[in-house]
């Protein structure tokens, strides 16, 4: 396995002094927005496209550094009634492709997107309850005319460009859980698998070693952040687990993002690197910083030294003792 970490939070730096920091951290890999929620700051798809030179230098500059590219993030919602956003996160899911082709990158992270509940929906519709009725209706005419006819398409472009797809399981966009993205796994195929984030399925009830058991005897984990979650029993109490409160507030919410080690403990962070590497996933385990209780710089620390010593690099030894 290789460790990195997820740019985004570095925004502020020039790509050469985040590339110099990561290295100087000790890191593997860095995953790079190219626009959408993560916006651009060190990957301008438009740019790098439209310049075979600039591309190459880009590339030799996270090379120079011992680094690699692990993963291209355009998390948007191209599924959403907003026609201008989901017309704008469909192309950024095109140009991120054909650049992670061009980088060589094997994976691009996003979201599965969200559609209204009909076809003049002004908002996405998240439905979570299969009673009453409509609900569900809602959720089935989503999926039928609009999530898998999308993915179908996209995915296939994907799979064109030798480029895999890790969807982020990620609470208020349809695919959320082990079984949804499993369910569109199966209608558009292998080229669709989870960026696993331990983070979204905590606070969702899932325990992070089960699903990755689960998806991971399917081959359908492409990617993996590591972020981490802390539930307040007391609020959950409260508020439920979806809890609609700001994430800044933090002493009333139910739970809130926290950097590796400070939400769970260690000892659950080792076991889902190893049922990583039980179950095949052999790839970048790549560090997500949104902890609203540390400095950037602190929670980033905090993460790395918290994952480096859990790390499994090596390939295992052959079992000497059967």
């Amino acid at each position: 396995m290789k460790l990195g970490v997820f740019t985004v939070l570095f925004s502020e730096k020039s790509f050469e002094q985040m590339l110099d920091d990561v290295a100087a951290a000790g890191l593997d890999a860095v995953e790079l927005g190219t626009g959408g929620y993560p916006g651009n700051a060190h990957c301008d798809p438009d740019v790098l496209l439209e310049d075979e030179g600039k591309l190459k230098a880009f590339k030799k500059a996270v090379e120079d550094r011992g680094l690699m590219i692990g993963s291209l993030s355009c998390h948007g919602n191209p599924l959403t009634p907003d026609t201008a956003f989901a017309k704008e996160s469909r192309e950024l899911f095109q140009k991120t492709v054909k650049l992670a082709e061009k980088l060589e990158v094997p994976v691009i992270n996003c979201f599965s997107g969200t559609p209204g509940d009909h076809e003049g929906a002004k908002y996405p519709n998240w439905p979570v309850a299969p009673w009453p009725n409509e609900y569900r209706e809602v959720m089935e005419w989503q999926w039928k005319e609009k999530i898998i006819p999308y993915w179908k398409e996209a995915g296939q472009f994907a799979k064109d460009h030798q480029v895999k797809v890790a969807l982020e399981l990620h609470g208020g966009f349809s695919v959320h859980t082990p079984a949804t993205l499993l369910r569109l796994r199966e209608e558009v195929g292998e080229v669709i698998g989870a960026n696993l984030d331990p983070s979204h399925l905590w606070w969702q009830g899932i325990d992070p070693v089960a699903a990755i058991k689960i998806l991971g005897r399917e081959n359908a984990i492409h990617h993996f952040h590591a972020k981490d979650t802390y539930i307040d029993p007391e609020q959950v109490n409260m508020h439920g687990l979806t809890d609609m409160q700001s994430y800044a507030n933090l002493q009333d919410r139910s739970w809130i993002f926290r950097t590796v080690g400070y939400g769970h403990s260690m000892q659950e962070w080792t076991n889902m690197i190893s049922a990583l590497r039980q179950f095949g996933y052999d790839y970048v385990v790549s560090i997500e910083h949104e902890d609203a209780m540390m400095s950037i710089e602190e929670g980033f620390q905090k993460a790395v030294e918290n994952l480096k010593p859990i790390i499994i690099r090596e390939q295992p030894a052959e079992a000497w003792w059967v």
